[in-house]
């Protein structure tokens, strides 16, 4: 039997999704877990990784077991083995032909920023911090010489795996509430630190050191040394795949409605 998971998770603490020999990783915890509940091992696959110190609202992952349980068995089972920052949200049997990566259509992060002089302190490793005042108009411009399909070479890390550097940005929104701003990217797949890299850069216009149409002459530029410094995992958060209807998966989670 194939079952989907919806993850929840504060990445603060995690060196990253994918799992490492330190073990100090969501994966590692997550596995750890449901082989604890399922008394065998489990090995995941997941919809996207996400790095160090970066969160995740619905992670989706699939495994295969004999272990017949009920939905609300494997949420609680294997919770209550989790420490208190990682949560399954929801558990769906999936045809055998599903695929957490393979099957998404597209994914979708935010990122979460506070523009103040003073820096974070509450919400310390779960917002950005921008401590000059930023041009909502001016990011939202420079943001639109992103949308499409482009060449982001730019915005790649260099240890991104990905096989090529084309991907399909399909939205990107700033929006503001208060002293909060909040970026929203869905695209077919992402470059490793892609969206980072933007916020960069997408800072860099908004405070007013370059103008927005400098966003396209860096893109056309496909240079990773044309763009801003990677900007600061804290505020990242990775709200989940997005998947065809007919596999009947969330899609979304209670954890979407923290996010300002």
């Amino acid at each position: 039997m194939r079952l989907a998971l919806g993850i929840s998770y504060n990445g603060s603490a995690y060196e990253g999704w994918q799992s490492q020999a330190s073990g100090r990783t969501v994966q590692d915890r997550l596995e750890s877990a449901l082989g604890q509940f399922a008394t065998q091992p489990v090995s995941t696959l997941c919809a996207g990784r996400t790095d160090s110190g970066v969160h995740g609202l619905m992670q989706v992952v699939h495994f295969d077991t004999p272990l017949q349980r009920d939905e609300s068995s494997w949420v609680r089972g294997t919770n209550r083995f989790l420490p208190p920052d990682i949560a399954v949200e929801w558990v769906r049997p999936v045809p055998d032909e599903f695929h957490a990566r393979a099957s998404a259509v597209a994914r979708r992060y935010a990122y979460v920023l506070l523009e103040s002089p003073v820096r974070p302190s509450i919400d310390a490793g779960r917002v950005g911090w921008a401590f000059r005042p930023l041009n909502g108009d001016a990011m939202r411009k420079a943001a639109q010489h992103l949308i499409g399909e482009h060449d982001f070479t730019s915005f790649r890390a260099s240890s991104c795996q990905s096989h090529t550097p084309v991907k399909t940005l399909r939205r990107v929104e700033i929006t503001q509430r208060g002293a909060y701003w909040r970026f929203d990217f869905e695209a077919n797949a992402f470059l490793h630190h892609m969206i980072r890299n933007i916020m960069g850069s997408l800072l860099v216009v908004g405070q007013g050191q370059q103008p927005p149409h400098w966003m396209a002459q860096v893109l056309a530029a496909r240079d990773r040394d044309a763009a801003s410094p990677t900007f600061s995992p804290d505020g990242l958060y990775f709200l989940g795949p997005v998947y065809d209807p007919k596999w009947g998966l969330p899609s979304r989670t209670p954890a979407y409605d923290w996010l300002p």
